[in-house]
C-alpha cells in the first residue's frame, strides 16, 4: 500500500482485486504541489484484475475521454485529475460517469480545495446524487513533516545535509512536496557543489513553478485588491486582518473586501485562527519582488508602524522595515531595542548577529556607534561568537571620537573575548590591563571587572603571585563601585584562584555566591562562579562535589541567559566523565560538542583533550595525536595551563610507548617549566608521572628527583586528592626506573622493585578512594609489573604467608594483573588491556591438561591473533604492537597475516570491517 495512505485507499484496492465489490468514489484534495497527480500515477501502477480498464482524465486539458470510452460496459478505474479546472460542460459529463459507476469499478478524483468554484463541493452545485450502492471516501493530502523533508534531501543531495539546512528547507517550503523537490533540484545543480549549509538553502531562491503560481493568483485580483497581498509579502509571516489592512493602506472596508477576495482566489491562505499569509513562505519574496520600489517603501513604513503595536514588539522585524523604508534614525533605534530585548531574554547570538551587521554599515553616525558597540560587546562576551566580533570591536576601539568611558568598556569586553573565547591570551592580557587603567577613575565598577579577569590563573605566562596581586586591587575596586554584579564577578574569579591552588577557603567563598539574586547580570556572574568551582573541583579530584556544582551552575546559567558559561560547564562535564570512567558514548559526546562549537573551537578544548585521551587508551595513536593537538585549531601551548599539562602528559606517554624517549624527555622539560612558572601545583597531576618517567628513563634522574621534590613542596599540605595520588605515582615510577637501572646503592634491584610496587599500590588505593578507575588500574598494573620483575630478580625466593608481605609476591601479582586487564576491557582501553594480558602471558604457567604444542584454532582467530588484529586496526604500527605485547615485529606481522587470511580481509582497513562484523 502507498506509504502513509493505507486506510484511505484500502476500499479502492479491494475494488481492484474483486470484480464484485461495490463501486468506490475517492475524493483526493490537496493544495498546489502536495502530490495529487503523483498519487494518481501510483494508483495507476497498482496491481489489479486483468479485466479492469484504467482511464486517465485530465480536467480542463483534454476534455475527458470520448463518449464511447465513458459508456463502455467494462469495469473501469477512473483517474480524474484537477477537477477544479473543469468547465460546466465537462463537469456535467463527469458527474454522469460517476453516477453510473458499476460494481467492480472505481474513481479517484483530485482537486485543489482552494480553487473550487463552490467551496467544499468538488463536483459543483447542486451536490452529486450518489447512488445507494456507491461508497464515497475523502482523502486529504498534507505537506511533508520535517523528517520526510530530511529524507528527500538526503536522497537527492547525500548525507552531508546539516540539521540546520533541513530545518531551513522545511521552514521555507512549508513542507509542500513539489516546492521541496524544486528547491532540491536547484541545490543539486549548483556549482560549487552543495556543502550542507542552511545559507545555501536560503540562497536557492524561489522556484519558477511557485513564483508563477503565486503571481498568477495575485494578478487575478483587481488592482484595488492586490495591496493586501503585497502587505502579506512585506510582513512575511502570519498576520492579523487588521495588520494586513493597515499595511495595505487601502482602508478598513476596502481592505476587508480585498482580503476576502484574496482568500477566495487562493492568493492568501488562513494560517491559523485570525492569521493570514502565504501557504508557502517562499511565496512572499516572489510577490515582494513584483511590487514597484516606491510602493514597497511605503508598505515597509506602514509595516514598521503596525508591528510596533504588537506585544511583545518584534524589534528585529521593525528595524528591518524601518531600514527598507529609508528611515535611518528609526532603524538604528529599533536595532538598539532589538539587541537589548534579545540580550535580556538570553538570545545573545541573535543580538550579536544583528549588531555586527549594523555596525558594519558604512557611514554610521558616531553617536549611534557609541550606543551600539557596547551592546555588541556585552552580548558577545556572554554568547558564543568570537572572531568576527573581535575584529569589529578591535576596529571600533581605535575610534578617537568615542567617549573615553565607552572606549574603556569596549576594551574590557574585547579583552575578555580575546582571553576566554579566542585563546589569544597575551593580547587579551594587555587589553585588559589597558582597560583597567582607563576605567579606574571614570567607571570603577568596570575597572573591577577588568581586574577580576586578571585574577584568573588558567592562562599561561603570569605566575600565581601576579594573579594574587590583581586580586587585592580587584576586591578594592569592586567594593568601591558598590555594584553587586561586579562584586560577584570578582568573587567568581577569586573562587577560581583559591580552589585552583587547593586553598580550603575557596569552599567558603562558594557559599557567598548570590545564587538567588534576581538581577540577571548578578545571576550570570554567580553561575560563572559555580561553574568555576566545579571545574576546579574536577582538577582537584572532588568528583561528587563537582557534579553537584555543575548541576547547579548549568541550571543557573540557562536561567540567567549565559550560554558561554553553560558551554564551559559542558566541557568540564566531559573531563569529569573521563576521570570517573563514564566512557560509554563519551567519544561521541566529545565529537558532538566540537561540532556544535565549530565556529569557536577554543571553547571545545576540553572535548578535544578528552577525545584524544580516549583514543590513546583505545590504541588509536594516530587519532590520539590529532585530537590532542586540537586538530590544528589552536596551538597546545596556548591552552589553559591544566589542559596543556594534561595534553603534554598524554603526548609524553605516547612518545614513551613508541620508544621515542629523547623526544618524551624534551617535551617533559618544556611542559614542567610552564607549570612551575604558573605555580599552581595541583595542575601538575596529569603531567608528573609521565614527565618523571621520561626523564628518569633518559638517565636524567637528578631532574626527575627535582620534579618530584618541587611537586611535593608545591602541594605542601593542601587538600588536592588527585595531585597527591599523582605525587605517589611519580615516586613509584622513579623508584621503578632506578631499580631496573641497577644503580641503587642502598638496596638491591629486587628490594627497589618491591618498594616501587608498594608506592604504585599506595597510589592505586588513593585513586580508588576518589573513584578514578582508569588511573587506579594503571597504578595497580604498575604494582603487579614491579612485583613480577622483582620475582625475576629475586630468583626462587620463598613466598611469605603474611598477608602484607604477600602483596609483594608473584602469587598476588598475577590475579591483580588479570583484574587490571578486565577493568581496562570494561572501560574500553584496548591498548592497556592488550599490554596487561601480554605481561600475564610471560608469567602464567601452561594450563594443566592441555596437550603439548600450540592449540589449534582452525579458521577462528586465536586469542593472540585477535589481540594483534585489534591493535592493528586501531592504528598501531607493527613496531608499536610489538612494543606493547612484548613480541618481535616479525611475529606481529605473522599474526596479522593469519588474521587477514582467516577473516578474508584484503587490507588492514578491510580487517577492521571484518572484525566489526564478527563482534
Amino acid at each position: 500500500m502507498i506509504e502513509g495512505r493505507g486506510s484511505a485507499l484500502r476500499p479502492l484496492a479491494r475494488v481492484l482485486a474483486d470484480g464484485r465489490a461495490e463501486p468506490v468514489l475517492l475524493f483526493v484534495e490537496g493544495a498546489a504541489g502536495e502530490g495529487k497527480s503523483h498519487l494518481l500515477q501510483e494508483l495507476a501502477d497498482l496491481p489489479g484484475r486483468a479485466d479492469m480498464v484504467r482511464v486517465r482524465w485530465r480536467c480542463g486539458v483534454d476534455g475527458g475521454p470520448p463518449d464511447e470510452e465513458r459508456h463502455r460496459p467494462v469495469p473501469t478505474l477512473w483517474l480524474v485529475d484537477d477537477v477544479h479546472r473543469t468547465d460546466e460542460d465537462e463537469l456535467r459529463r463527469l458527474r454522469r460517469v460517476l453516477e453510473a459507476l458499476e460494481p467492480g469499478s472505481a474513481a479517484a478524483v483530485t482537486y485543489r480545495p482552494e480553487e473550487l468554484p463552490v467551496a467544499g463541493l468538488p463536483l459543483g452545485a447542486p451536490p452529486l446524487t450518489y447512488p445507494p450502492r456507491l461508497r464515497v471516501f475523502r482523502h486529504r493530502l498534507a505537506p511533508w513533516d520535517q523528517e520526510r523533508v530530511r529524507r528527500a534531501m538526503v536522497e537527492t543531495l547525500g548525507e552531508n545535509c546539516t540539521a540546520e539546512a533541513v530545518g531551513a528547507l522545511y521552514e521555507r517550503t512549508g513542507g509542500v512536496p513539489q516546492v521541496v523537490v524544486d528547491i532540491l533540484a536547484v541545490l543539486r545543480e549548483q556549482r560549487p557543489a552543495f556543502t550542507g549549509a542552511a545559507a545555501e538553502v536560503e540562497a536557492a531562491g524561489v522556484p519558477a513553478r511557485l513564483a508563477e503560481l503565486v503571481l498568477s493568483r495575485t494578478h487575478a485580483l483587481s488592482r484595488a485588491h492586490r495591496p493586501v497581498v503585497w502587505a502579506a509579502a512585506v510582513l512575511d509571516g502570519p498576520a492579523s486582518r487588521d495588520e494586513l489592512i493597515a499595511v495595505s493602506g487601502i482602508g478598513a472596508a476596502a481592505g476587508n473586501d480585498a482580503l476576502l477576495r484574496a482568500l477566495e482566489r487562493a492568493a492568501l491562505a488562513e494560517l491559523g485562527e485570525g492569521r493570514y499569509g502565504f501557504a508557502v513562505p517562499l511565496a512572499a519574496p516572489a510577490v515582494l519582488a513584483s511590487v514597484p520600489g516606491p510602493v514597497r517603501q511605503d508598505l515597509h513604513e506602514r509595516a514598521a508602524s503596525a508591528l510596533s503595536r504588537r506585544q511583545p514588539v518584534p524589534w528585529i522585524a521593525v528595524a528591518g522595515h524601518h531600514r527598507a523604508a529609508g528611515e535611518t534614525r528609526r532603524w538604528l533605534r529599533a536595532v538598539e531595542k532589538a539587541a537589548e530585548s534579545a540580550a535580556e531574554s538570553g538570545r545573545h547570538q541573535q543580538a550579536v548577529t544583528l549588531l555586527e551587521r549594523t555596525l558594519a554599515t558604512p557611514g554610521l553616525p558616531p553617536q549611534s556607534r557609541a550606543r551600539l558597540a557596547p551592546l555588541l560587546a556585552r552580548s558577545a562576551v556572554t554568547g558564543l561568537r568570537s572572531d568576527q566580533t573581535v575584529e569589529v570591536l578591535g576596529q571600533i576601539v581605535q575610534d578617537a571620537s568615542l567617549p573615553a568611558a565607552v572606549r574603556g568598556e569596549l576594551r574590557l569586553d574585547l579583552g575578555l573575548m580575546l582571553c576566554n573565547q579566542v585563546g589569544r591570551y597575551p593580547d587579551g592580557w594587555r587589553v585588559l590591563e589597558t582597560a583597567a587603567a582607563e576605567l579606574r577613575e571614570i567607571r570603577p565598577g568596570l575597572a573591577a571587572r577588568a581586574m577580576a579577569a586578571l585574577i584568573t590563573p588558567y592562562w599561561p605566562g603570569s605566575s600565581v603571585d601576579v594573579h594574587r596581586g590583581w586580586l587585592v586591587r580587584a576586591v578594592a575596586a569592586a567594593d568601591a563601585s558598590r555594584d553587586d554584579a561586579m562584586r560577584t564577578a570578582v568573587l567568581a574569579n577569586r573562587i577560581s584562584l583559591a580552589l585552583s591552588c587547593a586553598d580550603p577557603d575557596g569552599w567558603e567563598l562558594v557559599k557567598e555566591l548570590p545564587t538567588e539574586n534576581t538581577d540577571p547580570a548578578c545571576a550570570r556572574q554567580a553561575a560563572r562562579g559555580l561553574c568555576n568551582a566545579a571545574d576546579a573541583a574536577v582538577w582537584l579530584g572532588f568528583y561528587e562535589r563537582a557534579e553537584d556544582l555543575l548541576a547547579e551552575g548549568r541550571d543557573l546559567s540557562a536561567r540567567s541567559g549565559a550560554p558561554y558559561t553553560e558551554y564551559n560547564a559542558l566541557g568540564t562535564r566531559l573531563l569529569h566523565e573521563w576521570w570517573t570512567g563514564r566512557w560509554s558514548g563519551l567519544a561521541e559526546r566529545c565529537e558532538d560538542f566540537v561540532a556544535a562549537t565549530a565556529d569557536m573551537p577554543f571553547i571545545a578544548s576540553d572535548a578535544y583533550v578528552v577525545r584524544g585521551l580516549l583514543a590513546l587508551a583505545q590504541g588509536d595513536w594516530g587519532e590520539a595525536t590529532s585530537w590532542l593537538s586540537q586538530r590544528g585549531t589552536i596551538e597546545t601551548e596556548k591552552l589553559p595551563v591544566p589542559l596543556a599539562a594534561t595534553t603534554a602528559g598524554a603526548m609524553i606517554r605516547l612518545a614513551l610507548a613508541r620508544q621515542e624517549v629523547a623526544a618524551a624527555a624534551q617535551q617533559a622539560r618544556s611542559a614542567w617549566a610552564a607549570v612551575a612558572e604558573k605555580g599552581v601545583w595541583p595542575w601538575a597531576a596529569e603531567l608528573a608521572p609521565w614527565a618523571v618517567g621520561a626523564l628518569a628513563r633518559t638517565g636524567d634522574r637528578a631532574t626527575a628527583h627535582a620534579m618530584v621534590r618541587d611537586f611535593s613542596r608545591g602541594l605542601g599540605r593542601r587538600d588536592a586528592p588527585a595531585a597527591r595520588a599523582a605525587l605517589t605515582w611519580s615516586r613509584a615510577v622513579l623508584a621503578e626506573v632506578e631499580a631496573l637501572s641497577q644503580e641503587q646503592r642502598d638496596e638491591t634491584p629486587h628490594d627497589g622493585l618491591l618498594r616501587a610496587a608498594e608506592l604504585h599500590r599506595e597510589a592505586s588505593t588513593a585513586y580508588a578512594v576518589i573513584a578514578r578507575p582508569y588511573a587506579q588500574a594503571l597504578t595497580m598494573e604498575g604494582a603487579a609489573r614491579c612485583v613480577l620483575a622483582a620475582d625475576t630478580e629475586g630468583g626462587d625466593a620463598p613466598v611469605s604467608p603474611d598477608p602484607v608481605a604477600g602483596r609483594t609476591s608473584a602469587l598476588w601479582a598475577i590475579p591483580e594483573l588479570e583484574s587490571c586487564a578486565q577493568h581496562f576491557t570494561e572501560l574500553g582501553a584496548v591498548w592497556d588491556a592488550a599490554r596487561s594480558r601480554a605481561l600475564l602471558r610471560t608469567r602464567q604457567p601452561a594450563k594443566k591438561g592441555r596437550p603439548p604444542g600450540r592449540p589449534s584454532h582452525a579458521d577462528e582467530l586465536s586469542p593472540r591473533e585477535a589481540e594483534v588484529a585489534q591493535l592493528a586496526v586501531s592504528g598501531l604500527t607493527n613496531r608499536e604492537i610489538a612494543a606493547t605485547l612484548h613480541l618481535s615485529p616479525r611475529t606481529v606481522e605473522q599474526h596479522i597475516a593469519r588474521a587477514m587470511r582467516k577473516t578474508g580481509a584484503l587490507s588492514r582497513r578491510d580487517l577492521a570491517h571484518r572484525l566489526g562484523q564478527s563482534s
